[in-house]
């Protein structure tokens, strides 16, 4: 086994690392297309995931090497004020998991002669010897208050400034995706490149099948939540939707009443592509991965943040004031939105491809 000093010399194939957070299933999809194209240049990938994040990245890449790494496994609140309390009250848990990835990254970095490292909002997985890359598109979180929100932002930067390099999900220009908290006054101290639009999905031409798709996603118990509200408003409408719960280890079936519903608990990516893309609308929550698809898709879409999660209520509202999606207001039910939503534009009608040299560079350096 070769010693750490040496570690990104002497090898034929590199070999990446990369993890990212269990805090939605938006982290691991986003990593899938910067896999693909790390498998198309020749380098092995070794995944790091446990749970609904592993099952998806596996699904993906059944030939990768999956290992598994505890997640920081955060719940939500059933009710959105005691977010952020509830938050609060599981930020030892937060804490010790860092700590445990820093210690389990070594061992790893070791055992599988890592040479490059790609985290995904993990915030332990920094290291000294190997290059590492932090990926997140929230630079500055949002709290709602603004002491709070300067107190995290210098939390959060202490942990990224331990990578040697950041990669932002969004365009760098001022017509962006997610405006503040991708462009914060205050940058980190290490280099940040702005990657694009990043989804592994893209518009397909396709005859239109379903008028809404609900997709589900996000901690418990909040996707339960949505889910039900759904199923409740949905049980008189007649025209063909389709539900996909974000469940990708769930085994029993859900039953409704309503006989234009089709219901999956889970699909692979190119079926859920194609999903999207024969429905009229989509609704799902304003989570910036979810965000990004939509983009990708050129889809309208319904935006419906998670109750006391500021930044997807500061993303919701921010795409719907540049007028690309619109989110729910003061006693709106889902009737109402699917009827505001009719006014809504596709909203793009180009091609956007990611900035895959600024991976290619970062390949060269390890």
């Amino acid at each position: 086994m070769k010693n750490l000093e040496n570690i990104n010399i002497g090898t034929e194939k590199k070999k990446v690392l990369i993890a990212p957070l269990d805090w939605g299933l938006g982290h691991a999809t986003r990593c899938i297309p910067i896999i693909e194209y790390l498998l198309s240049k020749k380098i092995t990938v070794v995944m790091a995931a446990e749970g609904s994040t592993a099952a998806i990245l596996k699904e993906a890449f059944p030939n990768c090497l999956l290992i598994p790494v505890k997640g920081y496994r955060i719940r939500y609140s059933s009710l959105g004020k005691w977010f952020f309390l509830k938050l609060a009250t599981q930020l030892p848990k937060i804490f010790f998991a860092i700590q445990h990835e820093k210690k389990w990254l070594k061992t790893i970095v070791q055992q599988h002669q890592i040479d490059g490292i790609i985290s995904d909002n993990r915030l332990g997985l920094s290291h000294k010897q190997v290059p590492s890359i932090f990926i997140t598109h929230q630079l500055h979180i949002q709290t709602g208050r603004r002491w709070l929100d300067n107190f995290v932002q210098r939390i959060n930067y202490f942990y990224i400034n331990q990578y040697q390099t950041c990669w932002v999900p969004d365009i760098a220009t001022e017509k962006n995706y997610a405006g503040a908290l991708s462009h914060p006054k205050k940058m980190p101290v290490i280099p940040v490149h702005y990657l694009g639009v990043l989804s592994r999905f893209y518009n397909k031409p396709t005859t239109l099948q379903f008028h809404i798709c609900f997709l589900l996603s996000g901690p418990e118990p909040q996707r339960t939540i949505l889910e039900t509200e759904i199923l409740e408003q949905i049980k008189n409408v007649e025209v063909p939707m389709v539900m996909v719960r974000g469940l990708p280890n769930e085994k029993s079936v859900l039953k409704s009443s309503n006989t234009h519903l089709t219901i999956y608990n889970h699909q692979n990516a190119a079926l859920l592509n194609d999903l999207i893309c024969q429905s009229e609308l989509v609704l799902c929550r304003s989570g910036y991965s979810s965000v990004m698809d939509l983009i990708a898709c050129h889809k309208k879409a319904i935006l419906i943040p998670t109750p006391g999660q500021t930044e997807q209520i500061y993303l919701a509202k921010h795409l719907s004031k540049m007028g690309l999606f619109i989110t729910h207001q003061v006693n709106d039910n889902l009737i109402d939105l699917i009827e505001r939503a009719k006014e809504l534009q596709s909203p793009l009608q180009q091609e956007l491809e990611w900035d895959k040299s600024i991976v290619d560079n970062w390949i060269k350096s390890i």
